[in-house]
Parts: structure tokens; C-alpha cells; sequence
């Protein structure tokens, strides 16, 4: 069964003047077109309506029941959005519209994408501060995270003209990366983390590594990177779950790998972040926003992304480094330029 006709069902299952009942309160449809607007989670809903958290979980659960409306939990937040199918019915399309005027009227619906941006204030603050240290180093050991990436990186180093390191911190996938390609671009928007890695740098000798400060998205960044000719790997570290909206950074690294040409593959994305947990605890020490993804949700998401070819792998515990996200779950997603 499709999702519409499990919505219609789901409809029909009530008499149909539930349904008008049910989409007779103009807070309900308010709430149904934020949510359709973006995946929001109850707080951001409540923020944006101006209502207890109580009441909007409340609401919340009376259009679940209805089929209207899904949810995801992440650790102690819960996300909602419109159900698949859902404006498909006409009656509710009806109610979108009314809504619309009506968070349009408030000013609601304009503010969806300011509310969105805040999600990763704290990440913000947190690498504009240069970050949390994840344990000194002697100036020439090798990262003990190491074996982590090389097994991400082993099955995909096919073409070695260049290499992207999307939120390179402070280098320390510079010491993978910088002797297997010819050219690294070392990408972050923190300046006092690239500052770092330009000492790893020095030390080293990488004559071959240029550091670029800016977001992942930037068009600056994307003219650099296309004017070398496009990433035959983009490498992305532990920066997924800091993203508000993860698909949109998936498509920003996507831009940056080479695209598929005379029959060979386009440029490999890898991203290597956490399984989903349940320690809340990395949000207050690392501005975590999310507590990690599963292997379906990635899949999905790099498909939403423009990648193809998606496959998720899981990483060995025994070889996560000794950071204080060294307990939860580690695994990496590979994913060609379509």
C-alpha cells in the first residue's frame, strides 16, 4: 500500500467528520503548515507558535493519531513533520491553505528558517571558541583515530588528484590524506581550528595541502575546488551531526567531488560520523545538534543528496581514538556523485 492510499485509510478509519473537527482549530492548522514547511521538532513548534510545550505535544499527538502528522525521535527531542500524502487529500489541502494565511498573518512561517539557522548556535559559538581539545598529541605521533579512516579510505582511492577535507579541525586527517594524493584542500570555518592545522602542516612538510577558510557551501570554496578539477574524494569528519539540515550539507559536498565523465564514476563522498545513541551528554561537550543517524537514515539522506551508490559500514570500536566520543557507535557512508 502507498503512503496516500495509507493516509486515506488511515482517514477513513473515523467517521469523516472527525476529520473536520479535528482541522476546526486554527492552531492545528498552524501547526500542521510549520510542519509542512520543515521537519520541526515540538520546542522549535512551540517557539514558533508561541505556546507551552504541553499544548503543542498535545496537538501534536491528536493529528499523529489522525495520520497527518509523523515523528522521529532524537534522545530526549522530538521532530515532527507532514506525513507523506497528507496535502493529497482535500480537505486537508483545504486546511493548508487557510493555515498558510494564517502563519503568513502571524509571521510565523517566515521565521521557519531563522529557527532552523539556530539550531546550531551552540556549534557555532563552540568552534568559534577553537573547540574542545580532543587530547594533546607529541608533535610528530600519528592521530590513534587513524585506522578509522584508513578504513573508510582503503576501498576508494581509485584517482589521487586531489582530496577534500570538509571541517578539517585541526588536520589530523591531513596525515592520511597528504601523502596518498597530490593535492589536499583542507576546508573550515573556524579560523583558531585552521590556525592548528596549519601548524600540523608546517611541522610535517605537506607541501601539498592548501588550507581554505569557509563554510562547506560556499561559492568561493566550490570555485576553488572546481577550478582543480573536483574532488575525487570529499571526506567529511564527525561534522554531519553538527549540520541543521544534514541533506543540504550532503549536497554541498556532493557540489565538490568531481563529476562522472567519459564513462568513469564521479568523485567519492565518505562521512564518517556516529550510529544513533542516546548520550545527551555531546550536546553540552561537543554542540552535538544530533545524536547520531541510522544506517536507513543515511542511505536516504545521501539519495535525497544527488549520491548514488550509497553503502554504510560499521567502524570497529577498539579503533575510535580516545576522545569523549570514543563509546558510541562510529560508521562510515560512501557515496559516488551521481
Amino acid at each position: 500500500m502507498d503512503a496516500a492510499n495509507a493516509l486515506s485509510s488511515a482517514l477513513l478509519a473515523e467517521a469523516r467528520w472527525e476529520l473536520y473537527r479535528l482541522l476546526g482549530e486554527p492552531f492545528r492548522i498552524r501547526l500542521l503548515v510549520l510542519a509542512s514547511e520543515d521537519e520541526l521538532s515540538v520546542g522549535e513548534l512551540a517557539e514558533l507558535l508561541h505556546e507551552s510545550q504541553p499544548n503543542v505535544s498535545k496537538h501534536v499527538a491528536a493529528l499523529r493519531r489522525a495520520g497527518l502528522l509523523v515523528d522521529r525521535k532524537q534522545g530526549t527531542r522530538v521532530f515532527v513533520r507532514v506525513a507523506e500524502g497528507a496535502p493529497e487529500d482535500a480537505v486537508v489541502a483545504d486546511a493548508l491553505r487557510a493555515g498558510r494565511a494564517l502563519c503568513e498573518q502571524d509571521g510565523s512561517l517566515a521565521r521557519v528558517a531563522e529557527i532552523v539557522r539556530k539550531r546550531d548556535a551552540a556549534a557555532r559559538d563552540f568552534f568559534a571558541r577553537g573547540g574542545q581539545s580532543e587530547g594533546e598529541l607529541e608533535p610528530d605521533a600519528l592521530p590513534p583515530e587513524l585506522p578509522a579512516y584508513l578504513a573508510a579510505l582503503a576501498p576508494l582511492i581509485e584517482r589521487r588528484q586531489l582530496a577534500v577535507d570538509a571541517g578539517t579541525g585541526d588536520g589530523r586527517l591531513l596525515d592520511v590524506l597528504a601523502p596518498l594524493f597530490d593535492r589536499v584542500v583542507g576546508l573550515d570555518r573556524s579560523s583558531a581550528r585552521l590556525a592548528r592545522a596549519a601548524q600540523r602542516v608546517s611541522r610535517r612538510g605537506y607541501a601539498n595541502v592548501e588550507l581554505v577558510e569557509g563554510e562547506v557551501d560556499d561559492a568561493a570554496v566550490r570555485r576553488r575546488v572546481r577550478a582543480l578539477g573536483g574532488a575525487d574524494v570529499v571526506f567529511a569528519s564527525r561534522i554531519l551531526h553538527h549540520a541543521p539540515k544534514p541533506v543540504k550539507l550532503l549536497e554541498a559536498l556532493a557540489a565538490l567531488a568531481r563529476p562522472a565523465k567519459d564513462g568513469c564514476d564521479g568523485g567519492a563522498v565518505v562521512v564518517l560520523d556516529y550510529q544513533t545513541h542516546e548520550d545527551e551528554r555531546l550536546r553540552e561537550q561537543q554542540a552535538d545538534l544530533w545524536l547520531g543517524f541510522d544506517e536507513r537514515e543515511l542511505v536516504s539522506m545521501a539519495h535525497d543528496a544527488g549520491l548514488a551508490r550509497a553503502v554504510v559500514r560499521g567502524v570497529p570500536s577498539g579503533v575510535r581514538g580516545r576522545g569523549p566520543d570514543a563509546h558510541v557507535g562510529w560508521q562510515v557512508l560512501v557515496a559516488r556523485r551521481a
